[in-house]
Parts: structure tokens; C-alpha cells; sequence
């Protein structure tokens, strides 16, 4: 059982690894400063970020399961990534005010933002299960 381990620490640990470099890529290309916005309370960023997190979290849950190659893991994790991008690319484009709606803290825009994250995750994950 032990024998194990090592494979699943070399996957945890590429898993935790490439979400917070795909979360830190997100907060690059974002306009908005979603970390300073949640310190001082903002609830729309944080609804925002936590559905992109659990969006990747999905997508690599997804491709951890089905795989035996660390590589695969990263490469899809990649993937995943640049849907969430195009999550927020289209997001911006449907509410041209995001930006602006996010740091008032309206809410609406943050769960939208988060929900499609979360949707574009589970689609992603659907798609790499095939």
C-alpha cells in the first residue's frame, strides 16, 4: 500500500503546484487586484476567484484520476488553465463593466464570473474523462 506514496505525492504535489501557478497567471491578466479586493472585504471578487479556483481544482481532479503521468497532469493542467482564461476573456466581454462591478463589490458580477469558472471546470473535466 505504502509502495504507493511516492506516486501519490508526486501527483498531489504537481496538482497543488500547477493550481497556484494557474491562479497566480489569473491574477496577472485580471485587471482588477482580486487579492487586495478580498483583504479589505470585497465579497464579488472573492465569489470571482474561488470559482476559478475550484474550476481548476476540477480540471485537475479530473485529469489526476485518469492518469498515471505526472506530464499529462501538467500538460492538461495547462489546458485547463487557458480555459479559465477564456472564461474571463468572454466574461469581460458580455459585462463590459466587470472591472468596474468588481471592485464596487457587486456581487452579481463576481458569482457570474465564479459560476462560469466552476462551469467551464466541469466541462473540462468532462472533456478529459473521455
Amino acid at each position: 500500500m505504502l509502495t504507493a506514496l511516492p506516486l501519490y505525492l508526486a501527483f498531489l504535489g504537481t496538482a497543488v503546484a500547477l493550481l497556484a501557478v494557474a491562479l497566480t497567471a489569473y491574477l496577472m491578466v485580471t485587471p482588477h487586484h482580486e487579492i487586495r479586493l478580498i483583504r479589505g472585504g470585497n465579497r464579488a471578487a472573492a465569489c470571482s476567484f474561488g470559482g476559478t479556483a475550484i474550476g481548476m481544482a476540477i480540471v485537475l481532479y479530473s485529469t489526476a484520476s485518469s492518469t498515471f503521468e505526472v506530464l499529462e497532469l501538467a500538460v492538461w493542467g495547462g489546458i485547463g488553465l487557458l480555459g479559465q482564461l477564456l472564461v474571463f476573456l468572454v466574461v469581460s466581454m458580455m459585462v463590459p463593466k466587470l472591472r468596474q462591478g468588481i471592485e464596487a463589490d457587486n456581487v452579481a458580477y463576481g458569482i457570474l464570473l465564479g459560476a462560469l469558472s466552476i462551469a467551464m471546470g466541469i466541462l473540462n473535466a468532462g472533456a478529459l474523462s473521455t
